[in-house]
């Protein structure tokens, strides 16, 4: 029997095997094999090593989607995206200009597409924002689990939107979040005491500092300096 004349069901069995690029390999070998690519049913779980992968044309948005991982483990990048926007130089800012609204904009057609997710991970997306965690728990209705895991942009906003409007939450974890406080988690814990709630070293971390503080530092450190 050839590949093709199986039904729509095996062919979809058969595919939940591969991974993404091996799908889209096998897609374009003929126009019925293509249609089962496209089938929304096929992408349950996607998980992505890198925001780079997320331009590939190698996988499928949709209603099916339940589980999402989206992570980062460049450690080149990561130091680069993890400084503070107003402390980076041109170079710097020039290499995260090529990258820091991809997360951004695929989690925005996420929010469009994917009614019915179930757990989200987003692990060292340093360019997210407290706005894009609050639009998925607005959109994704279901969502029991969110994990964040070094994202540096995120603050106690995100904390209030999780209390806010993740109706269906169970469990949440922001580990290595260096803008998260102690008192946004306490706030969640009082505010949703049924959600399971884990930060680790994140309220405990250095917190971004604004242009303005560093100011009297400097000021203090130029004086040493004069008088020694």
């Amino acid at each position: 029997m050839h590949l093709t004349e199986l039904n729509r069901e095996c062919l979809l069995h058969l595919f939940s095997f591969l991974d993404k690029d091996s799908r889209r390999s096998l897609s374009f070998t003929c126009h019925q094999l293509r249609e089962v690519f496209m089938d929304p049913r096929l992408w349950n779980l996607l998980h992505f090593s890198s925001p780079c992968e997320l331009r590939r044309d190698n996988f499928v948005l949709g209603p099916s989607l339940r589980y999402l991982t989206v992570c980062w483990y460049s450690s080149r990048v990561l130091q680069v995206c993890n400084i503070e926007d107003w402390l980076k130089s041109s170079f710097q800012r020039d290499i995260c200009s090529k990258h820091e609204r991809l997360v951004s904009n695929f989690l925005a057609q996420v929010c469009l597409m994917c009614p019915n997710l179930l757990s989200l991970t987003l692990s060292g997306c340093g360019h997210i924002t407290d706005q894009d965690v609050i639009s998925v728990l607005q959109s994704c209705r279901k969502l029991r689990s969110i994990h964040l895991e070094n994202c540096v942009r995120i603050t106690d906003r995100s904390l209030e939107g999780v209390a806010a409007q993740g109706v269906s939450l169970k469990e949440v974890k922001v580990d290595f979040c260096r803008n998260i406080t102690e008192a946004g988690l306490q706030a969640v814990r009082e505010k949703r005491p049924g959600i399971q709630l884990s930060a680790e070293r994140s309220a405990g971390m250095i917190p971004d500092s604004k242009p303005e503080e560093k100011v009297p530092l400097r000021r203090t450190l130029q004086k040493v300096l004069l008088f020694s």
